[in-house]
């Protein structure tokens, strides 16, 4: 039996020397473990410190409902005065305008009347001393009283007189003329 127990006791120092070396090795792996959590933990706060960064600088972004109905308000006050002022450029500029077309108006008007002034009188009364006998003639275009009787060899008097024309320039495409003693 002292041979077992001395080699029970000669064998537990060696058991004491593993079992040191287990727990050596236990807190060398725990140690470890601690330095992985303490850098977890300083990531974390740095996060977080970056999280409540972006966080203040969020509520300064936001406005209150007060804010932004002066901000309409503003902008709502600077459209009335811009448009006021465009208003008053478009009217000015209508305004001017206008007075250049009626300047125009007027000088067409007073051009119109001088023609019509140098005009000859318009025939109202109807001679029938012409020939009774003659052709009917279409207008074509380009066609004028003048040019018509020159074609026929009749008188442009005994034209206007038979078709009892009142303005021997208005003569239309296509009218049927009596030409008396025409050819």
């Amino acid at each position: 039996m002292v041979c077992g127990l001395a080699a029970a006791l000669a064998a537990r120092p060696a058991n004491a020397q593993i079992e040191l070396a287990n727990l050596r090795e236990d807190v060398r792996g725990l140690s470890q473990r601690v330095g992985e959590l303490q850098l977890r933990v300083e990531q974390l706060e740095r996060e977080n410190a970056d999280l409540r960064s972006r966080s203040a600088s969020a509520e300064k972004g936001f406005v209150t409902l007060s804010q932004l109905n002066d901000a309409i308000a503003d902008v709502n006050r600077t459209l009335r005065s811009g448009d006021a002022s465009v208003k008053a450029d478009v009217l000015q500029q209508v305004g001017t305008q206008m007075e250049k077309l009626a300047k125009q108006t007027n000088a067409a008007l007073d051009s119109l009347a001088k023609g019509m002034a140098t005009r000859p009188p318009v025939q109202t009364t109807f001679a029938n001393d012409y020939a009774k006998e003659g052709i009917s003639y279409t207008v074509q275009k380009g066609d004028t009283v003048a040019s018509i009787a020159k074609k026929t060899g009749a008188r442009v008097s005994d034209i206007v007189n038979a078709n009892k024309l009142s303005d021997a320039s208005r003569i239309d495409v296509g009218q049927t003329l009596f030409i008396p003693g025409g050819k």
